[in-house]
């Protein structure tokens, strides 16, 4: 597996020397990009731009002129998402979630589907140079299926692509029902890019995904003490920010996906 750490500081780019996972949503406030050390990839920040708004703020042509700018001053952008449509039920309907507050759609899982499929052709016509991947979106297993044949219709096939990102997983991994989601696709001649993995979902189905992504460490530091060695400034008392943790977290990931040793974090479960 490929394992692409999520960050939220877009500096660690000019920091760090593994593959990284930033959100457009972070980049868009960086007045000066900085240089990437390694390959990274893009996510579009969908969820949340949906989650607050029901729709999409930024427009497709903003969204690639964004992406061409990331790509060509910050370098070694390996792939980009498209501005693709979840369809998790609070998504579709809207509502409360602890303190997150979802505005809904109120559209439907094909709308949302069919919508995916659009942006893809969208900015693959806008920016064809830059390295867009499609993303299967659905809630069922059946949903998946159906959302693989509107893409052949639409004259892609998923099976010739590098990498095809599977959305609306990341909430539910501990589950039978996105093993079944995962095996299944995976065994379809898909490489599947798996977003947000958390470790007990890359624990059941890693194995299926030749690349995922996870920016879990952070939570775990908030709920953990600081590494040996660390001190924080302005009082920081938990590593949540800190790149060191990161890595130590990193590699216990890849650890565990190799079988090598259990992933355990100091304070938590594993």
């Amino acid at each position: 597996m490929l394992f692409w750490l999520g960050v939220h500081k877009p500096r660690w780019l000019e920091r760090l020397d593994v593959p990284l996972m930033v959100s457009h949503r972070q980049l868009s406030r960086e007045p000066n990009l900085p240089r990437a050390r390694a390959p990274w990839a893009l996510d579009s920040g969908a969820f949340s731009e949906i989650a607050a708004h029901g729709r999409f703020l930024t427009t497709p042509v903003a969204y690639a002129a964004a992406v061409r700018r990331y790509s060509g001053e910050i370098g070694n952008l390996a792939w980009a998402a498209p501005q693709d449509w979840m369809c998790e039920p609070i998504i579709l309907r809207g509502g409360t979630v602890g303190a997150q507050r979802f505005a809904g759609t109120g559209l439907s899982v094909a709308e949302h589907q069919r919508r995916t499929i659009a942006s893809v052709l969208e900015l693959r016509w806008t920016a064809a140079d830059l390295p867009w991947i499609p993303v299967l979106q659905g809630f069922a297993l059946d949903d998946y299926g159906r959302h693989v044949d509107a893409y052949a219709r639409a004259g892609i096939d998923l099976g010739a692509e590098p990498l095809v990102g599977l959305g609306s997983v990341c909430r539910r991994q501990a589950t039978s029902e996105i093993d079944r989601i995962v095996t299944t696709l995976a065994g379809m001649g898909f490489r599947l890019h798996g977003f947000g993995v958390k470790t007990s979902g890359l624990g059941r189905y890693g194995w299926a995904l030749p690349s995922a992504d996870s920016g879990a460490w952070s939570l775990a530091a908030r709920r953990s003490r600081p590494l040996p060695g660390c001190v924080h400034p302005r009082g920081g008392k938990t590593c949540a920010n800190c790149p060191r943790y990161a890595l130590w977290w990193r590699d216990r990931v890849l650890a565990r996906c190799t079988g090598n040793q259990q992933l355990t974090l100091p304070g938590t479960a594993a």
